[in-house]
């Protein structure tokens, strides 16, 4: 039994020494047949491949066998950045839209909708100014004939048609009589809603600038976060045979695997 023992250990080390004798042997080969380049005072090179030695100048080209990784690692060092490689981010671009209208859409480079943006604004200002002006007029009208009226139903004898406010009075156009206007019921509902119309809608193109601005700043945070979204028309649909391992809670099972990308 010892004799056994003893021999099987004999063996396992034999066996070591021999694998490693055989790597050592092996590396001083692989370093022994690497081409050597001696170089002369002639600008002459010599090649040693371990057998003879191959001159060649500087001008001649040289041809090295350079192993996978070091020519991935060359390609991948020298291979031009590819520009598609910019990826915007996202609370930088809200923020951008928020401080300024298009600022957004800028710097996500999203140049085409710098019009769209700039051209909604300039037409919701002008929505707002030329409604508010109306309103102003319509206003001040509408005050104006209610404070005259009232002085001319207190004392119809002493009042002045030239004291009348002429803001009213451009209403009703020329050639027209102002006194009959005044007392007008019609013409006072006229003006209250002439005056209601230019509010309400003033107050719809705030809104509708406050949400159009809101819009902006939100779609140049979608774009910012969808930078890179696949919307290639490749799409697919995969349908496979699935077949389902029993567990402890469920039997084997069969079916099929529907997969669509888009």
């Amino acid at each position: 039994m010892c004799k056994g023992i003893f021999f099987k250990q004999s063996c396992l080390a034999v066996s070591a020494i021999s694998l490693l004798l055989s790597g050592i042997t092996r590396t001083v080969h692989a370093q022994d047949t690497i081409p050597e380049i001696k170089k002369t005072d002639d600008s002459t090179f010599f090649l040693n491949t371990g057998n003879d030695s191959v001159p060649f100048r500087e001008d001649d080209s040289l041809f090295v066998i350079l192993p996978d990784s070091a020519i991935g690692a060359i390609i991948e060092e020298n291979a031009p950045k590819d520009a598609t490689s910019f990826k915007p981010d996202p609370k930088t671009a809200y923020l951008m839209a928020a401080i300024f209208p298009g600022f957004g859409q800028a710097y996500n480079r999203q140049y085409w909708k710098l019009p769209i943006v700039y051209g909604g604004f300039v037409g919701f200002i002008y929505a707002i100014t030329w409604n508010n002006k109306n309103l102003q007029d319509y206003s001040r009208a509408y005050f104006d004939i209610k404070r005259d009226y009232d002085s001319y139903i207190k004392d119809p004898a002493s009042s002045d048609p030239g004291s009348w406010s002429q803001s009213w009075k451009d209403f009703i156009g020329a050639n027209r009589d102002p006194a009959s206007y005044l007392t007008n019921t019609n013409f006072h509902n006229q003006l209250k809603s002439g005056k209601d119309f230019y509010r309400r809608y003033r107050d719809l193109s705030i809104i509708l600038s406050v949400a159009f601005y809101l819009i902006c700043i939100a779609d140049s945070y979608v774009d910012a976060q969808m930078f890179d979204f696949d919307v290639s028309p490749d799409l697919s649909f995969h349908v496979m045979p699935e077949i389902r391992p029993s567990t402890l809670c469920n039997s084997r099972s069969f079916g099929l695997n529907i997969c669509m990308t888009f």
